[in-house]
């Protein structure tokens, strides 16, 4: 590794997050949002603010070429063998066919360079390390991906040789990539943490590509049109394949072609992502998934990440409600210089550098009660004026507590609900209660079984019980 300081990708500002606490006639800042420009630096260079002023900003081109790779057939054996080596083989079988353009870049429009995530009316979101260990199946443990640069005639030289194109291609090509890089031994591939640099490369595209000046998208198009259409089906229908083994990488599972894609505009597409609701985005899609993949704890890591030249910050403190975390404000990060040595020991170490743990969630994507209106000053979360507000449903959507009517006053004290609980253990008893009632049918009528139920939650969400005994248990866990 280059031992050399280097800037990340992602801009840092002086100011504390939370400093949007100011009253609200000394914040400055940009109609529609954000209030407080202390977060967003960059806005007035961002296409959210073109879009609100009402300076169109035209469907992007996708750069993709999930089509012609179909086209080209399965490739012979000796090849496939290559690829296994690296860790890419998933690959081969996840690109989609058809890009949608409306629905892309109405989430690249939402996408904010300084956060690393995309704003929306239910808060932050981003594509994690574990999306793409489960839509990719990608190795994550190893080293950041890095590669010495060939000069232009030798990159060009193989060009021609390799694939058999003119040298006037070959150089086009290689402009057009920005710059001559190539790994240069494929057996060294495979020790590389491909999922740590798949992300690298979507946040970089997804940086260039949400400027105002900006007119194409080069990221990875199956990654994120499949994080879509995972987190967000109220948003993008698309066909599932009934044929689908969660075997595969779960990209596999969408079938996106020019016959099933919905030519929607991007217009349309952001007056539905401005009606979102907490409880519309799926916020943990892969249960079905864990047995193939199980989660890895270094998709809890919180710092830098890079490939090569490239680094961006993986913040997941703003988007902790992915995890099955309540989303409390986020504290601003710190070290905004460190040393190419420094990230990848960092990595190497990733057990000391885990995000820590907060209150789980009753409720999926629950928010702080003080977090939506904190966002609402410091983002802006709606593409279409005039909506400047929380929607009023907003924090109904992210109780402290799960409310309910006063249970009555009984002397029978039932064993589901006499102490605290974790909320886990509360799924699994109201499945077994229900598998029980389904299975050995005449044993307890409907309604006995729905009051077990509700019992049982109650025993989770009076006084936030599951808080404390959580946080009791990682205190333990700890010692």
């Amino acid at each position: 590794m280059v031992d050399a300081a280097t800037q990340d990708t992602g801009a840092e500002t002086d100011a504390q997050d939370t400093g949007a606490e100011t009253d609200g006639d000394e914040l400055e800042g940009f109609l529609g949002g954000p209030r407080d420009p202390l977060v967003l630096t960059e806005y007035a260079d961002h296409v959210a603010g073109s879009v609100w002023s009402g300076q169109e900003h035209l469907e992007l081109k996708l750069c993709s070429h999930g089509r012609k790779v179909h086209n080209l057939g399965r490739s012979i054996p000796a090849i496939e063998d290559m690829v296994a080596g690296t860790g890419l083989s998933p690959l081969i079988a996840c690109s989609i066919d058809t890009g949608d353009r409306g629905l892309i870049s109405s989430f690249v429009e939402r996408w904010h360079r300084e956060t690393s995530n995309f704003h929306l009316p239910v808060g932050e979101v981003s594509i994690t390390l574990d999306d793409i260990a489960s839509l990719l199946h990608l190795p994550i443990v190893g080293a950041f991906h890095d590669f010495q640069p060939l000069c232009t005639d030798e990159t060009v030289l193989l060009l021609v040789e390799l694939l058999m194109v003119s040298a006037e291609v070959a150089m086009t090509e290689t402009g057009q990539c920005g710059g001559p890089y190539a790994l240069r031994n494929l057996t060294l591939a495979g020790r590389y943490a491909w999922r740590a640099a798949g992300l690298v490369h979507m946040y970089n595209q997804l940086n260039d590509a949400s400027l105002s000046t900006s007119r194409q998208f080069a990221g990875y198009i199956t990654l994120l049109q499949c994080w879509i259409y995972e987190h967000f089906p109220s948003v993008a229908e698309c066909n599932a394949d009934p044929d689908y083994d969660e075997v595969l990488p779960r990209a596999c599972r969408w079938i996106a072609t020019k016959k099933t894609v919905k030519k929607l505009s991007t217009a349309t597409y952001r007056q539905c992502m401005d009606r979102l609701r907490i409880l519309d985005a799926c916020w943990m899609p892969y249960a079905e998934h864990r047995p193939v993949q199980n989660f890895h704890p270094i998709s809890c890591f919180s710092g830098k990440l890079c490939k090569g030249p490239a680094v961006v910050r993986y913040r997941l403190e703003r988007f902790m409600h992915q995890f099955g975390y309540i989303q409390c404000i986020p504290a601003h990060p710190v070290h905004s210089w460190v040393s190419y040595d420094d990230m990848d020991d960092t990595w190497t170490h990733y057990s000391d550098h885990l995000e820590a743990a907060g209150d789980l969630c009753v409720v999926s994507g629950q928010c702080a009660p003080d977090y939506i209106d904190w966002f609402f000053v410091i983002s802006h979360p709606f593409m279409t004026a005039p909506q400047t507000n929380p929607p009023r449903d907003a924090y109904a959507m992210q109780p402290s507590h799960i409310p309910h009517e006063a249970a009555p006053t009984s002397t029978h004290v039932d064993p589901d609900a006499n102490e605290p609980r974790h909320a886990v253990e509360a799924c699994h008893a109201i499945a077994e209660a229900l598998e029980q009632h389904l299975n050995v049918l005449g044993t307890s009528t409907h309604e006995e079984v729905i009051q077990k139920c509700l019992r049982i939650v109650r025993s989770v969400t009076e006084d936030r019980n599951v808080y404390v005994r959580s946080r009791r248990r990682r205190c333990t866990d700890q010692q």
